[in-house]
């Protein structure tokens, strides 16, 4: 379908709809999304890509020298919010970041796995297909409208109202997701009280990425209407489980799943064993970027059901990476050490710069382990290769800057920008006084 047709169907949807404002949006480095508002008079300027802002004003972009930064809107992601007045509606077009010259901006996190992408059809796959499953938790929040640390229900997992008392709002959720064209395939409770999630069909890695920072605007916009705060924050709560957002992959070359192979051991062809072991291999690295917050490592500790040990099973949950039983154009692999506070556009990119790594260079992966790594002891672990995550995101900074592949996989803007950030981030945790330790040493000594 040509441009000028997709356009002419949008005109024909905005007419409908009676759609009055434009949010063209992007996300930063950081993963926080961004937008313009543009009243429909200024669309057509908007679709000639001639909307210009101050990118010296976003998290990781350029400096004030030179912030004049272009929005190109992808016409694939138009979409109308339906929960918006019907005095006017507003719809939302993600874009992808451009210099004045018009070469792309290559601290765009969007553009980036792009990139990652064009290298992966070059290595003669087609489609890098992504289905997370990200959770979250449901506060209550006081007269001011701030959240309180109060959750809103004492449910577990599976659980129905009127112990999940999440659940209206969770229905809502889907509701308006299904409505902006999600095909929503589970919706629950999760283990710890007041936490839940909410399933979607997987997708290309490029429109996943989108809908992960679609589906997180939709979860914290409708909790507000249930005078909720939804968080995607990894670990709010000390003693319970924290939120993970696991990642199943697959690669397909057209129609063909490369990870089935059903006359191989288990029916996991080769290449997927070789994606694999990339994975373990850049494991520690990449967790700087999928697991990018302070309170991340809090979530990645043993008795939580996260996973803290860089291993793979095709049998128990322990290891980082699992096997799904599904098999034939469902084979894939599914990395559960990620967290819905990453960048969806960085963590595909460096998940698929890891896997493709281990398939370039036909690595091995290490003998899956079967029995429950939270059961053995250090020496343990040791003798059957089990190396373990990084216990703090400085752990973690210290990984990512040893490992070429990973880098490469940010682009120097976004990797030296991104180590920046975190640093700081660090350093403004390391000197805080906590109340873990007035309450430790204040009277102690």
């Amino acid at each position: 379908m040509s441009a000028e047709i997709k356009k002419k169907d949008i005109y024909k949807i905005i007419e409908d709809e009676n759609v009055r404002f434009i949010r063209l949006q992007f996300t930063d480095m950081l993963g926080t999304i961004k937008n313009v508002e543009i009243p429909f008079s200024q669309l057509e300027k908007a679709l000639d890509n001639k909307i210009m802002f101050d990118g010296s004003s976003i998290e990781g972009f350029v400096r004030i020298e030179e912030s004049d930064m272009y929005l190109y809107p992808d016409l694939d992601t138009f979409s109308v919010f339906p929960w918006t007045s019907e005095k006017g509606k507003v719809a939302r077009f993600i874009c992808d970041i451009y210099n004045p010259d018009g070469t792309p901006f290559e601290g765009c996190p969007r553009y980036n796995l792009k990139r990652n992408l064009k290298y992966m059809e070059d290595l003669g796959f087609t489609t890098f297909n992504i289905g997370t499953e990200p959770e979250f938790f449901l506060f209550k929040l006081d007269e001011k409208g701030d959240p309180l640390l109060e959750l809103n229900d004492r449910g577990g997992y599976f659980d129905l109202a009127p112990t999940d008392l999440g659940e209206n709002c969770r229905r809502d959720i889907v509701l308006e997701l299904e409505d902006m064209g999600f095909e929503i395939e589970a919706s629950h409770h999760e283990v710890a009280p007041g936490q839940h999630e909410i399933d979607f069909k997987y997708s290309d890695a490029l429109k996943h990425a989108d809908d992960i920072q679609t589906f997180k605007l939709v979860v914290k916009t409708i909790a507000r209407k249930h005078n909720l705060h939804a968080t995607f924050m990894p670990k709010p709560l000390f003693g319970v489980n924290g939120s993970g957002m696991h990642v199943n992959m697959s690669l397909f070359k057209d129609d063909k799943n490369m990870f089935y192979d059903e006359k191989e051991d288990m029916q996991l062809s080769g290449l997927m064993k070789q994606f694999t072991a990339g994975i373990i291999k850049h494991a520690t690295s990449f967790t700087a970027v999928t697991n990018p917050t302070v309170n991340s490592y809090k979530r990645l500790v043993p008795g939580y059901e996260a996973p803290c040990y860089v291993a793979w099973s095709g049998l128990n949950r322990s290891p980082l990476v699992r096997v799904p039983s599904s098999r034939g154009l469902s084979t894939r692999i599914e990395a559960r050490s990620v967290d819905p506070s990453a960048n969806p556009y960085l963590t595909m990119a460096v998940l698929l710069a890891a896997g493709l790594d281990g398939i370039k260079n036909k690595l091995t992966p290490p003998n899956p382990i079967d029995q429950n790594i939270y059961d053995m002891d250090k020496s343990e672990r040791i003798k059957n290769g089990v190396k373990d995550l990084p216990a703090t995101l400085m752990d973690a900074l210290e990984e990512l800057e040893k490992d070429a592949v990973i880098k490469g996989a940010l682009g120097n803007h976004l990797y030296e920008h991104f180590m920046k950030a975190k640093l700081i981030e660090w350093d403004m945790f390391r000197t805080a006084v906590h109340p873990w330790e007035r309450e430790q040493y204040l009277t102690s000594f």
